[in-house]
């Protein structure tokens, strides 16, 4: 079968496709014949060697997929690794049918990233009606159903975005304001958009960002954080937290594979949501599998929005 495949970490180019074995079948996991695999920032991470679970080389990226099963049957499930390719194993506890009615380009915005922001603004931050909570990258792939659930919520919310374009997205969205994150008074802008302090936030870029998205917060606010996209880490300010009795909190939604009751919850929440039209998933390019390195060049120079995907007939 076809595959990208690692054999190095490195930029982009280190995605090369080859001719690869089928995966070898497994206890409790189903052979899925790939339609569609999710880009995530997670698989920059992998590929730059940065991830929080380390992987060995050679290796097939890819951590969410739809396709379909035996008899045709569309399915949507995370993996742990293999999803760039013409067929994926799927465990049975990260697989789910897709209602008729919904693409496969919907459906696989919702695997990885629409279960991440649900769990976020209400596993992680608990976000309720009336709250006000701040969603970086409002116009990406996660961020973008995030400004949705959480104005469906009855939340206020503060999106974030580099670009006059996406900035407007995310208010079409269902933003209350949005800010530029680049702004190097950012917490100020925030803080005046807003209203106000904020009682909750999402961080997804460190370094600078983390710190004046964290000044934002009001004392015994929320700040979940899921990622550092900008490739430098925070340090928590323990004293700061303390004085304002802040929670920060970290989030990989590998840790709620194992729940019994987590996914199944969100998963079902979000196809409800997009089937009665009040969640609409912003799908974005789809490219060839062989242009796996070009779909992460775009992904880095930040300039698609929505969700991004790599379709493995082409």
């Amino acid at each position: 079968m076809r595959a990208i495949v690692m054999r190095e970490f490195g930029g982009p180019d280190v995605l090369r496709p080859e001719d690869v074995p089928e995966p070898e079948p497994r206890a409790a996991h189903a052979l899925v014949d790939v339609t569609l695999a999710g880009i995530n920032y997670a698989d920059v991470h992998v590929r730059g060697d940065s991830y929080l679970a380390p992987v060995e080389l050679p290796y097939i990226p890819g951590n969410e997929v739809v396709g379909t099963v035996g008899g045709g049957r569309r399915v949507v499930g995370l993996t742990r690794g293999g999803g760039y390719a013409e067929r994926a194993l799927l465990h049975r506890k990260v697989t789910w049918d897709v209602p008729d009615g919904i693409s496969d380009e919907q459906a696989v915005a919702l695997a990885l990233q629409g279960n991440s922001a649900w769990h976020l603004l209400f596993t992680s931050l608990r976000v309720s009606a009336g709250e006000t909570v701040v969603v970086p990258a409002a116009a990406g792939g996660l961020g973008s159903l995030a400004v949705q659930l959480a104005a469906r919520a009855g939340a206020k919310v503060i999106g974030l975005a580099g670009s006059a374009e996406k900035r407007k997205l995310a208010e079409e969205l269902g933003a209350h304001a949005v800010v530029d994150s680049t702004a190097e008074d950012l917490t100020e802008r925030i803080v005046e958009a807003a209203g106000g302090p904020v009682q909750a936030a999402l961080e997804m870029t460190g370094g600078v960002t983390f710190e004046r998205t964290l000044a934002a917060v009001a004392p015994r606010g929320r700040l979940a954080v899921y990622g550092f996209a900008g490739g430098e880490m925070a340090s928590v300010p323990t004293r700061d937290l303390m004085e304002r009795s802040i929670t920060v909190s970290g989030f990989w939604l590998p840790q709620l594979y194992a729940d019994r009751t987590a996914l199944p919850t969100s998963m079902r929440a979000l196809f409800d949501a997009v089937a009665d039209g009040s969640l609409k998933p912003l799908t974005g390019a789809v490219y060839a599998l062989g242009e796996a390195a070009r779909a992460h060049h775009d992904l880095a120079a930040r300039t698609p929005t929505g969700k991004l995907a790599l379709d493995v007939a082409r």
